[in-house]
């Protein structure tokens, strides 16, 4: 290999994980005609709201149940904002998504910590659907599509366009 074949070589990873360390700058997130939403808020999550988040990704490929609340028969999006406050956190939150919109503390979006919860409307009706905010503009849910619980993101397009609310249910 001649010299400046061995020179491009080695710059090529170099180049590389330079253009990967750029894309992962962190831009703050925008939802349709909202307020950008930070990625993360400055004060710490707390300790319940970490373990709620914590817990949430524990249960990533859960089956998808229609008024499930318990993993082994299925989850929907309530049922597992409920089991998760429950078995993390000691909380009682139960009841439909828009229930659990009632309770807590509205939040502004920018200040969206690991654990707190976040609306849409995903129904044609208001807070149809939640999930558990865990970080850098991502969420657990149990979304009826696909029948899994999966981690979603703020800034998705269908997601963005239906946010609602954001809630906090720790200090």
């Amino acid at each position: 290999m001649l010299p400046h074949q061995l020179s491009r070589l080695t710059l090529l990873p170099a180049c590389c994980l330079a253009l990967l360390l750029a894309a992962c700058g962190g831009v703050p997130l925008q939802t349709a005609g909202r307020a950008p939403m930070a990625v993360e808020r400055s004060a710490a999550a707390s300790e319940n709201g970490n373990e709620v988040a914590i817990y949430a990704l524990g249960l990533i490929d859960t089956g998808y149940r229609f008024g499930g609340k318990n993993p082994e028969a299925g989850l929907d999006c309530s049922g597992m904002v409920s089991y998760i406050f429950g078995q993390a956190a000691g909380l009682n939150v139960a009841g439909s998504a828009a229930d659990i919109a009632r309770k807590g503390r509205q939040i502004d979006p920018a200040s969206l910590r690991a654990g707190d919860l976040v609306f849409f409307n995903t129904m044609n009706k208001p807070f149809s659907h939640v999930g558990i905010y865990i970080g850098d503009g991502r969420f657990v849910h149990a979304p009826s599509t696909n029948g899994k619980v999966r981690i979603s993101r703020l800034d998705n397009p269908y997601f963005s366009q239906r946010f609602e609310m954001a809630r906090a249910y720790f200090n």
